[in-house]
């Protein structure tokens, strides 16, 4: 039934890959002060310390945006947020100081942790890595010759991560317009884990087309739909429990894991989408494409 409706999966990942870039390009991405810089304070309870979600519960009138609260030591907490003035500043130590008595160890502006020189070798590093996989998926997969190359499935490989990939950007574009949501280190952090996801289920389903095609008889796309079957069950057991894991880490993990399980969860959802419904179909129409060619 997948390889059937082929047209309307691979229409469908198509709409949702554009309408993500259109949604990128009005909204843009948010970064938070770990790309931005901003101010960083370090205090210590002399009692026992509350938890991260009570600081910021305190702290969220004073609308500070974005802050991360980290834990630091035994009784330190370390508070980054935006830039602030000095009247800011004494605001946020007098409601601290308001339940617990609390020294302050440091306070200080600070510049990006990640600065334009990491940035610009990131995306080179990202660029050479997609050129990495379509060459290590095309040596893995060289022994199938027939009917399509074996760089095409390095090729649609990374379509596909394309496609896991930009769902989740667009949703933090949304989320960043109109709540304010930023992109921290945990997100990008959670991005690279959705594309490793992304890949492997994608490799998954290659892998039994290239046992398939070598022991059984038919037609590609029979060996195709029948590779699909066989890997289903798996793909779906093993997205259902990471997902009981990221949706645990979103709902008890608290504030600061909050966007990092998000990432997670839509990765996932997208991820298992296209290892299912995307790669499979995209095989059958490439195959289809190289006919149409040969016939012109």
């Amino acid at each position: 039934m997948i390889i059937k409706y082929r047209a309307i999966y691979i229409l469908f990942s198509s709409i949702a890959i554009i309408a993500s870039v259109v949604i990128l390009f009005i909204f843009g991405i948010k970064p938070g002060i770990d790309f931005t810089g901003g101010s960083i304070l370090e205090v210590e309870y002399k009692e026992e310390r509350p938890a991260n979600a009570q600081i910021s519960e305190k702290l969220k009138e004073l609308n500070l945006g974005n802050t991360v609260i980290q834990m630091a030591g035994e009784k330190e907490v370390l508070i980054r947020m935006g830039d602030i003035n000095e009247e800011t500043h004494q605001e946020i130590l007098s409601l601290l100081r308001e339940e617990s008595e609390v020294e302050e160890k440091r306070f200080e502006s600070i510049g990006p942790v990640i600065g334009k020189e990491l940035k610009d070798k990131t995306k080179i590093v990202v660029i050479l890595s997609l050129l990495s996989m379509i060459a290590y998926i095309a040596i893995a997969f060289n022994k199938i010759k027939k009917p399509i190359s074996s760089w095409i499935y390095g090729i649609i490989s990374v379509f596909a991560l394309f496609l896991d990939s930009l769902i989740p950007l667009a949703v933090f574009s949304v989320l960043g317009y109109l709540y304010g949501v930023e992109i921290s280190i945990p997100v990008v952090t959670a991005f690279l884990a959705v594309l490793g996801y992304s890949i492997n289920n994608t490799v998954v389903v290659f892998d039994r087309v290239r046992e398939n095609l070598i022991r059984q008889k038919g037609t590609f796309e029979e060996v195709v739909t029948e590779s699909i079957k066989q890997t289903f069950v798996r793909q779906i057991n093993t997205s259902l429990t990471t997902l009981f894991v990221a949706f645990s880490i979103f709902f008890f993990g608290g504030e600061t894991l909050k966007y990092f399980s998000l990432v997670l969860i839509l990765g996932i959802f997208a991820g298992t989408y296209s290892s299912i419904f995307l790669v499979g179909p995209l095989l059958v129409f490439w195959k289809g494409l190289t006919l149409r060619s040969k016939n012109v």
